[in-house]
């Protein structure tokens, strides 16, 4: 994956990319990918030699590339919806004309609104989180990834990761996913669907995206 991540950065930084999201059901792996890819494209500053590695990346110190978390402004465990068109509206539109952008945080713990972030136009940022990508959020960003995984590991992976606390959440918070997903069809908006269950690596979904020798071939249209 960090070879391909590369690629990607590389890819964003020849299109002066801005603004990304990546988008997937839950225990895909988006978070890890949202973050390898921040890292490559952290050094977008400098000219990156064929053989850079993510960890020559981060040793390098640049943190030029906010990632904003949808788990963090989800408002509560029935709260997909409010969360994707809030991250439309009041970040990713006004960034696309070129003024800040502001997302609203929840406190998990308390149960209720937290603080409000402002994000500059000109800021890198990468959007993680399902319900991030819609065909209206599409239209505002540079590029779009999905994330692929099967229902069977991504439920053990989130169950790991998350364990008790998310358990009794995950048939509520998949019924969401699903709504999503029949009433968005996020995936025909991906640039690039990234499949994270198999060695099939990154393969293009549309020919927008300029795919890097060895990744993929765009086919002629969406």
């Amino acid at each position: 994956m960090s070879d391909d991540c590369l690629r990607l950065a590389r890819c964003l930084v020849r299109r002066g990319a801005r603004t990304v999201l990546v988008d997937g059901r839950s225990g895909s792996g988006k978070t890890s990918f949202a973050a390898a890819l921040a890292a490559a494209w952290e050094a977008s500053d400098l000219l990156i030699p064929v053989r850079t590695t993510v960890s020559d990346v981060v040793r390098a110190g640049m943190r030029s590339v906010q990632i904003v978390h949808l788990d963090d402004i989800y408002p509560g465990w029935d709260g997909l919806r409010w969360a994707s068109e809030h991250v439309r509206t009041d970040l990713l539109e006004p960034r696309a004309l070129g003024r800040p952008g502001r997302w609203r945080q929840w406190d998990w713990s308390a149960n209720r609104p937290g603080a409000t972030h402002d994000l500059p136009a000109d800021v890198r940022l990468i959007v993680e989180g399902v319900g991030s990508l819609t065909c209206a959020s599409r239209h505002l960003v540079d590029v779009a990834f999905w994330v692929e995984t099967p229902a069977n590991e991504r439920r053990r992976r989130a169950l790991s990761r998350d364990g008790a606390l998310y358990a009794p959440h995950w048939a509520r918070w998949s019924a969401q996913e699903d709504a999503f997903i029949e009433r968005e069809h996020p995936c025909d908006y991906a640039d690039v669907v990234v499949d994270n269950a198999a060695t099939r690596g990154i393969a293009a979904a549309s020919s927008g995206w300029a795919i890097p020798s060895g990744i993929g071939t765009a086919p002629s249209g969406r």
